[in-house]
């Protein structure tokens, strides 16, 4: 049978994407048991608006006027608790491409630590990641051998580190549909795959893939969905 997978296009600059990271990350034991895969892929946020033609709320002031309130909310739900920061938004080149590369040559515990501090950084201490100091920082969080900071500070000017960043952001725009992120491209082992958008449709997520839930929260396996239970009253 094929497998259950979820793949997560996301990037450190955009605040919904940290939402939907920390969101998978808490659930992901859950969905293991219910037999879906989580994989979280890189990709750089100002190519895919530039691909499909999408605007960020910056550039619309009454999208950016509704952000303040939506971003709130979710804060909230996801727990978390952060103010946009004065530089956003940033060229978020240089920590995507080393994602990449801790991606390719790291354990996932590493690469999803550094995103994490990527996270974190950017959102929660308001440093500014295309900076090489400030980028520097997040990686030598991430990784507690020193030996391995300076090739993952380095791996932002790796050619084939920069075509897979672009790969990864023109395959999550034409062949998944993506105009943001978070973007999901999901499989649900049947040989269906769909396109799911943002932080707030989990639950017809865990549909899609026949996983119990009640909303966004996933069930464990033998429990019966809310709605379902509902559905036979």
């Amino acid at each position: 049978m094929a497998t259950k997978k979820i793949e997560c296009f996301i990037d450190c600059v955009s605040p919904y994407s940290y939402y939907a990271f920390v969101f998978l990350k808490k659930n992901r034991d859950l969905l293991e048991k219910h037999g879906v895969e989580v994989e979280f892929v890189p990709v750089f946020l100002g190519g895919i608006n530039v691909g499909s033609g999408n605007k960020p709320p910056g550039e619309l002031p009454a999208k950016a006027k509704y952000s303040k309130f939506d971003s709130k909310r979710a804060q909230k739900y996801f727990g978390l608790s952060f103010e946009t920061p004065s530089f956003f938004p940033i060229l978020s080149l240089r920590p995507q491409r080393s994602l990449i590369y801790t991606k390719a040559n790291y354990p996932r515990d590493v690469y999803e630590t550094l995103w994490l501090e990527c996270f974190r950084a950017m959102w929660e201490q308001h440093l500014d990641l295309s900076i090489p100091a400030n980028m520097l920082t997040a990686i030598e969080r991430s990784f507690p051998d020193l030996k391995d900071v300076e090739p993952v500070m380095k791996s932002s000017d790796i050619p084939e580190i920069k075509k897979q960043l672009t790969a990864n952001t023109e395959h999550a725009f034409k062949d998944c549909g993506a105009f943001g992120a978070p973007w999901y491209w999901v499989s649900d082992g049947k040989g269906r795959a769909e396109p799911f958008f943002g932080s707030d449709r989990f639950n017809f997520m865990w549909e899609f893939l026949g996983v119990p839930c009640c909303g966004h929260e996933v069930l464990e396996p033998g429990v019966e969905s809310h709605e379902r239970a509902r559905a036979r009253l």
